[in-house]
């Protein structure tokens, strides 16, 4: 009788890679991509770090690759395109590594290890005041430190961009004016009508 394995799609690592009894490998092979490295460039050195070795813990945890890439880098565009041809074509992908502060972060999958990694890197709080439940969300704590989510009362209103003056058509914003008009009068006849046929019923 067939029977349907429960961990068929489960992924199979190599014995020897690193911290294989400690991670969570996704089903698939994965490619994380940082592909603002330029704009990247332009954050303070802690912060740099924080979002650098969080994506580090986080690749390494799904047993992913992680590349900080841009597209004025022709360089850095290249060795992202290394990586999509190994996944999707199995081809070589290169043992380009580096994890060096003030330099893209370039990390194959089954390269790095918790231990490389090191802790979070928080210096105004004692981490175990985090309260977390495991490494995972360790790491999510200190990112959300650093970064925090904006509540939905502190978010800016999502402006139209039909009514900013930046974006102002004179010849346009007229045509559109016409067409509102002419949308509301629809509106207003249709609801006389519905009105009409209600009273007839």
């Amino acid at each position: 009788k067939y029977q349907n394995p429960v961990h068929s799609t489960a992924r199979v690592l190599p014995k020897d890679y690193p911290d294989r009894e400690l991670i969570s490998p996704f089903p698939v092979p994965l490619l994380i991509i940082g592909s603002k490295y330029d704009l990247f460039q332009e954050f303070h050195s802690d912060k740099k770090k924080v979002i650098s070795k969080t994506l580090r813990f986080v690749a390494h945890y799904y047993a992913a690759s992680l590349i900080f890439t841009s597209i004025k880098s022709e360089s850095l565009m290249s060795k992202t395109k290394s990586f999509f041809s190994h996944l999707a074509f199995g081809l070589e992908k290169g043992k380009t590594m580096c994890c060096e502060p003030g330099k893209p972060t370039i990390i194959p999958a089954g390269s790095d290890s918790f231990s490389q990694i090191g802790s979070p890197p928080l210096t105004d709080v004692d981490i175990t005041s985090l309260h977390a439940k495991n490494p995972k969300d360790l790491w999510k704590k200190v990112f959300e430190r650093v970064f925090p989510n904006e509540s939905a009362s502190e978010q800016r209103e999502l402006k139209d961009p039909a009514k900013d003056p930046q974006y102002s058509e004179p010849q346009i914003d007229a045509m559109r004016a016409q067409k509102d008009q002419e949308l509301e009068q629809y509106k207003r006849n249709a609801t006389k009508s519905w009105k009409g046929l209600e009273l007839e019923t």
